[in-house]
């Protein structure tokens, strides 16, 4: 296949305008069954390639199952900030809202595919854990209230798949959230230890003082006037 080839040799964007070609030519079946023949790490490539917010053919066509296949390849890049994953994800789930289901159902399917909207919503991980309890992203209210209505959050983001994983998806939700729970309870026990530390670190300056009655400010001005 043409476009396998290109991408193999590293040109994407070759690869991507003769899948456009194909799509014009020969229409857009014939392109949905090129995209299947497409091994992951190479239907990835093309995706995570361009400009995940602007339209792409390859976007509007990819079926679930392949997106699915090319969502846990993404995983292998490495990317900590996942802000391809995000961007990827947003541009194809929310491309048609009456596929998102579909869409989301077939990365569940996927082995690794709850691991990838786990990092998908990693960085939001304290919004979303709070959500499972108040039903709400704000983490200053923790008073219950009445379930949030899809229309509130449609952002077309990580707030609209969170109230959809909660939702519509409660088995993949239930992999999901305590995945973030957990992350969130070890962030905060790194910075109790951090915190924990600074204040042994300021101790003996604390000490010192009180021994001489002078504040920690006073003692080291009397220090640095004696020096001179």
């Amino acid at each position: 296949m043409k476009a396998a080839n290109l991408i193999r040799n590293g040109d994407i964007a070759g690869a991507e305008y003769a899948l456009v070609s194909l799509a014009e030519t020969e229409g857009d079946y014939a392109l949905v069954a090129a995209l299947d023949t497409l091994p992951p790490k190479d239907l990835l490539a093309v995706i995570r390639e361009y400009d995940t917010s602007k339209e792409s053919v390859v976007n509007l066509l990819v079926t679930p199952e392949q997106f699915a296949r090319a969502v846990v390849m993404e995983r292998l890049y490495g990317d900590h900030t996942h802000v391809r994953l995000r961007g990827m994800i947003n541009a194809v789930l929310f491309r048609d809202d009456t596929q998102t289901g579909d869409f989301i159902e077939a990365i569940g399917d996927v082995d690794g595919g709850c691991e990838a909207l786990i990092d998908y919503l990693s960085d939001r991980d304290e919004e979303v854990v709070h959500f499972v309890t108040y039903d709400t992203f704000n983490v200053n209210r923790t008073e219950e209230r009445d379930v949030v209505e899809k229309s509130e959050i449609s952002d077309r983001d990580w707030k609209e798949l969170a109230w959809l994983l909660k939702h519509e998806h409660e088995d993949m939700f239930e992999q999901i959230w305590p995945a973030l729970k957990k992350q969130v309870k070890e962030r905060q026990r790194r910075e109790a230890e951090l915190e924990l530390l600074e204040q042994k670190k300021l101790e003996p300056k604390a000490r010192t003082a009180s021994a001489t009655g002078d504040t920690p400010a006073t003692a080291l001005d009397d220090g640095e006037e004696s020096a001179l």
